[in-house]
């Protein structure tokens, strides 16, 4: 029975189990994105979703805290300074996992585990930095139909003339050629 087992142990000893979480959640963090398998995805979501929480403040507590935990000090700069920012109104669930199939060697279920707002195909190419300019654009409530009508009465109309008898006869000799049947796929 697996009654009050919180935690996947991955298959490791403890002081394995950390360092190897603590290495895949530095890389996520530098990288933002690496491709793994989903039991080890699932466990390092565990275990960086509080960090980057605590990471939204920046005081030197904090950061000797999430230090503690990633023992990198270059992904803890690269989390308060490029990611805290980025996630500060996000709630929670600041990253997220794509599976991508199975691995050839052993047939592991494999997966992309990535930081939800570092991925511009899912975000739509919306940065938080040009999503503020965009609002602070001024809004007119002019109508618009007004432009369009002063463009067309600019506008002069040209006709060309019209040669009805030669057109008609290429088009019924194409039609002719489109509507000759085949007889090939047909039953005999």
């Amino acid at each position: 029975m697996r009654h009050n087992k919180n935690f996947n142990h991955l298959g490791r000893q403890a002081g394995h189990r950390k360092a190897m979480l603590s290495n895949m959640a530095s890389s996520l963090i530098l990288h933002k994105r690496i491709e793994t398998t989903v039991a080890k995805a699932k466990a390092v979501r565990q275990f960086i979703e509080p960090l980057v929480t605590r990471s939204k403040e920046d005081t030197t507590h904090s950061r000797r805290i999430v230090f503690s935990y990633l023992k990198q000090k270059e992904a803890v700069t690269e989390l308060f300074r490029t990611i805290a920012p980025k996630i500060a109104e996000r709630p929670g669930g600041y990253t997220r996992i794509l599976k991508t199939g199975f691995r050839l060697g052993d047939g592991a279920d494999m997966c992309i585990i990535e930081f939800v707002d570092f991925n511009e195909a899912y975000t739509l190419g919306v940065t938080p930095a040009a999503a503020p300019a965009a609002e602070a654009k001024p809004k007119t409530r002019r109508s618009r139909a007004k432009k369009a009508t002063d463009a067309v009465e600019d506008a002069t109309v040209v006709k060309a003339p019209k040669a009805k008898a030669p057109k008609a006869a290429a088009t019924k000799a194409s039609a002719a050629k489109v509507a000759k049947k085949t007889n090939v796929g047909k039953k005999m």
